[in-house]
Parts: C-alpha cells; sequence; structure tokens
C-alpha cells in the first residue's frame, strides 16, 4: 500500500462511517489506500463502509489506553509507505490527499503536512470560533499541529519515536514538535476538512476543555516549550491561584485585595477575547468572543489543576 489511514476510535459510529465515506470520496486511486481503524468500542461490529474499495482493517483495544498508543499501535500494523493520522470524526476535502502529496514532494525540507478546518453548513459559533483560531497560521510552517489530520513519510514518523503514549491529551503538539526536529511543518489553505464532531453548545465545550487540559504541564517535558505557548501552561494555573486568594481574601474580609485579585484572573479572559475579536475581522461579535473565554479559561484551569492529581477519561 501507498498510504495508510490510521484512526483511533472511541465513541460515535456513525462520525466515524461519514470520516470512512469522505475518505471513500478522495480523488485517488483507492486501490493505493489502507485504513486501519483501532477502536475501543466493541460494537463496530456493524460499521457500515459501501461502495469502497480500499483495504479497511478494524483492531480492537482495551479502554485504558490512550489516543497516543491506538495511533502506535495502527502504524504497526499499516503497510504504507506514507502514514496519515485521521481523527475519527474528519471529513476531508476531496483534493486533500493530492495537495498533501503536492504539499511535502515539492518541498525537500517539509516533513509533515495538515490542512485548514473549514465550517460545516449549519456550524454554530463555537465551531465558527474555532475555525477561526484554527486557521490563523494557514499557508505557512508552524512549530506544531493539530492531530486532527497529519500527513508524513512512515520514515519520519519512525524517527520521530511515535507518539507520547503517558500523554491523555496535548499528544499531537508534543508528536508534531518532536518531528519539527526533522524539518518544516506546514499548514496549507490548498485542502481543508470539516471536524464533524465540534463542540455543539456551552456545556459540551466545558466538559471537553476540562478533559483536554488534564495533559497541559506533561506535555512540557522531553521537549522545546517555544514562547507563544507558554500562556496556555501558565494562565490556568494564574486563574487558579488569583481565585483562591480572592476566596482566601473574602474569607479574612479584605474586600479590597479580594477585588483586585479576582479582576486579575480575569485578565486573560479580557487579552484573548479582544484578540479573537481583532482576528475575526468582523465575523465575530464581541460578546461571543467573551462568551467563549469565560467558558475556555475556567475549564482549562479546571482541567490544569484536576490533571496534577489525577486523570478522567471522557468518552
Amino acid at each position: 500500500m501507498l498510504v495508510s489511514f490510521i484512526i483511533p476510535h472511541k465513541g460515535r459510529t456513525e462520525l466515524l462511517e461519514q470520516t470512512l465515506q469522505s475518505i471513500a470520496n478522495l480523488e485517488f486511486d483507492q486501490t493505493e489506500l489502507e485504513v486501519i481503524i483501532v477502536t475501543q468500542n466493541n460494537t463496530l461490529d456493524d460499521l457500515k463502509h459501501e461502495n469502497t474499495q480500499f483495504h479497511l482493517q478494524t483492531i480492537f483495544q482495551p479502554g485504558d489506553k490512550t489516543i497516543s498508543a491506538l495511533r502506535n499501535v495502527g502504524v504497526r500494523h499499516a503497510s504504507g509507505e506514507y502514514l496519515v493520522f485521521l481523527d475519527a470524526d474528519i471529513q476531508l476535502s476531496p483534493n486533500w490527499l493530492h495537495v498533501m502529496f503536492d504539499e511535502l514532494d515539492q518541498h525537500p525540507d517539509r516533513v509533515l503536512v495538515s490542512a485548514i478546518q473549514q465550517c460545516a453548513p449549519e456550524a454554530g459559533i463555537i465551531e465558527q470560533i474555532r475555525v477561526i483560531l484554527n486557521n490563523t497560521a494557514a499557508d505557512s510552517t508552524v512549530q506544531f499541529l493539530d492531530g486532527r489530520d497529519l500527513f508524513l513519510k512512515r520514515s519520519i514518523f519512525e524517527k520521530a519515536g511515535g507518539f507520547p503514549e503517558h500523554l491523555v491529551t496535548c499528544e499531537d503538539y508534543y508528536f508534531t514538535n518532536t518531528v519539527h526536529q526533522q524539518g518544516e511543518l506546514y499548514f496549507t489553505s490548498k485542502a481543508s476538512y470539516i471536524h464533524l464532531g465540534e463542540d455543539k453548545s456551552y456545556a459540551e465545550m466545558f466538559r471537553k476543555e476540562i478533559w483536554r487540559g488534564q495533559s497541559n504541564l506533561q506535555s512540557m517535558r522531553g521537549r522545546k516549550i517555544i514562547l507563544r505557548e507558554l500562556p496556555s501552561f501558565f494562565m490556568p494555573l494564574w486563574q487558579g491561584v488569583l481565585l483562591l486568594l480572592s476566596i482566601i481574601s473574602l474569607g479574612i474580609a479584605q474586600i479590597d485585595f479580594a477585588f483586585f485579585s479576582l479582576v486579575i484572573s480575569c485578565l486573560p479572559i479580557v487579552l484573548y477575547t479582544l484578540r479573537l475579536y481583532g482576528i475575526g475581522k468582523g465575523r465575530i461579535q464581541f460578546l461571543d468572543a467573551l462568551h467563549f473565554y469565560s467558558i475556555y479559561f475556567p475549564a482549562r484551569t479546571i482541567g490544569t489543576i484536576i490533571g496534577l492529581f489525577k486523570v478522567v477519561n471522557i468518552s
């Protein structure tokens, strides 16, 4: 096989079926493709994949393994010269694979390529905000990439040592940052994907951001941290400490200090709201940006603190 798609899977089968259909719709010779689903869902026997010509393999794994472990298992069963790491809720544009080959093969210094996110037709405000934030670095080289759609040679993956199985989340940033030591990571707008599993409500977003924040600090170990990453690691702790000081000060009747600590703890929310409103260029209202970060930062603070003591799994 020329290309092996590695798809870790835990939950919703209907989204996985749409992901497989988008692979079947790729403008590429399907006989050169294999798809390896590494799943922790025992009900996957009823998976529908009609009208597909690629080779499909399903591997079942215990529920206690991380996403990284599932991806590494998939690679061990793969035969492709090129690897695609794809989430189980991604709809690729039909030209995706051709663009990936062009962007990788025409530039010798590049070792990994990924495409921009596109809004679904019925996208809500959370998805619209995510797309704006995710695409700010489009058509440029980057230090790390989100793990939803990654394309690279198998030899590069092996040199990088695979995904970090000790991380519950943030494994994609850790892995791509390691791959970056071998060459350029490129983020292209010539192809795209739709994130079918994007958060639809702020309640869902709050729950998932708690989970996503658990490996924030652990992902710093063993790799070089760039300057612009630091806020995402330390702002949750900043907020947590200041909120605690505010509560303690309120308990001992230090009202002025309690109010001051509360205001300072909200500073990241205000600054990031202004940044999002600016890069949104009229596509996002200020109150929507403020609402987003008023949910995001508290959830990340809770997740980071939880991650210091234990891991909470999410299905």
